[in-house]
């Protein structure tokens, strides 16, 4: 199986759970899951992150495009299609073009062109005012799953390393 991950998976990462200064080891997974092939996200996602010029702004920066990939000449016309679907949905012409405006659109197109499971932290939602990443992903047939179901699919395990302990 392979990943490609939302913005807001680097970011709640971290915020949240897995900060570059006390879990080093999740972002270690990251770099070595994209190395094996089965892990990326896109360059329109690191485009977003850069605007946060912090660490992850940082961290994003050096993982270049291989990590980050830029959209293909599949990926156009999946655009196409996730673009169609989004303006016949009963969906608000804001919200229609924000989805189409920001990583998201790209994101579930480059998943449909190119076989990944999209991992994010959104859930499927019925507001007309917004569009969801997984209402796209489930009208389109593309798998959608969140970062704690992806970490328990691969097996990742943080753990301390011979003679530490937690203090």
């Amino acid at each position: 199986m392979k990943y490609l991950l939302d913005t807001n998976i680097f970011i709640e990462a971290k915020n949240r759970y897995y900060g570059l200064d006390f879990c080093p080891a999740f972002w270690d997974w990251l770099i070595e899951k994209n190395a094996a092939g089965t892990l990326a996200s896109i360059e329109k996602v690191a485009n977003e992150i850069a605007n946060g010029s912090d660490e992850l702004s940082e961290w994003v920066e050096a993982r270049g495009k291989q990590f980050f990939l830029p959209a293909d000449q599949a990926v156009l016309p999946a655009l196409g299609e996730v673009s169609t679907w989004a303006s016949t949905q009963n969906y608000e012409p804001a919200a229609i073009a924000t989805f189409l405006d920001i990583a998201d659109s790209l994101l579930v197109a480059h998943a449909r062109a190119h076989s990944y499971t999209v991992v994010t932290h959104e859930r499927l939602g019925d507001s007309p005012k917004k569009i969801k990443i997984p209402n796209a992903c489930l009208a389109l047939s593309i798998p959608c799953i969140n970062p704690f179901e992806m970490l328990r699919r691969e097996r990742a395990r943080f753990v301390l390393g011979p003679g530490r302990t937690a203090a």
